[in-house]
This record gives structure tokens, sequence and C-alpha cells, in this order.
């Protein structure tokens, strides 16, 4: 039993909805505040890692500097993100 399988296609419009340039405003938004949220724990973490050096505390300064490297490893996949959404979406339009 053959059944024809109707060929469904999307096209992402980002002016299709109503309301989608308010929906980019709050994207750009947290995105500003995700890197000075990052940016914010970048520094802190740094200032622990360089007082517990200071202070030859090495289990704070091993811990501070895996923290500023992992908030830098955040700022970088947030900067990176509409990126590899981009494209993966891509990628998933070109299957067949």
């Amino acid at each position: 039993m053959n059944i024809p399988i109707a060929g469904v296609s999307a096209s992402p419009d980002a002016n299709a909805l109503p309301g989608s340039n308010v929906l980019q405003q709050i994207v750009n938004g947290v995105d500003a505040w995700a890197l000075a949220i990052t940016l914010i724990g970048t520094f802190v973490r740094a200032a622990i890692w360089a007082v517990a050096s200071h202070t030859s505390s090495n289990h704070y300064a091993a811990r501070g500097r895996m923290a500023a490297l992992t908030s830098a490893g955040a700022a970088l996949v947030i900067g990176a993100g509409p990126a590899l959404v981009n494209f993966f979406a891509h990628l998933g339009a070109t299957a067949k």
C-alpha cells in the first residue's frame, strides 16, 4: 500500500508574525546581558585567581583559574551562538 507523502517545507521569515521585531529586541537584550554578566564573572574570578595566587592558596587559585576560563568559554558560546544556529539550520535545510 503506497501512501503519497505530501511535501512539506519551511522557510524562516522574521517578519511573518506580528511582534517579531519585539522578539528580536528581546534576543538582542538578553545577549547583551549575558555577555555583560560573563564579563563581570571573568573579572571577579580572575581577581580571585590573582589574590589566591598571591597568598599561596593553591586550591583557590586553581578554582579561580578554572572559573575564569569557564567564563571565557561561556562568552565564546554566547558570541558564536547565532552562527552555530544558522550553520545547523542551513545544514538541516540541505538534508534530503
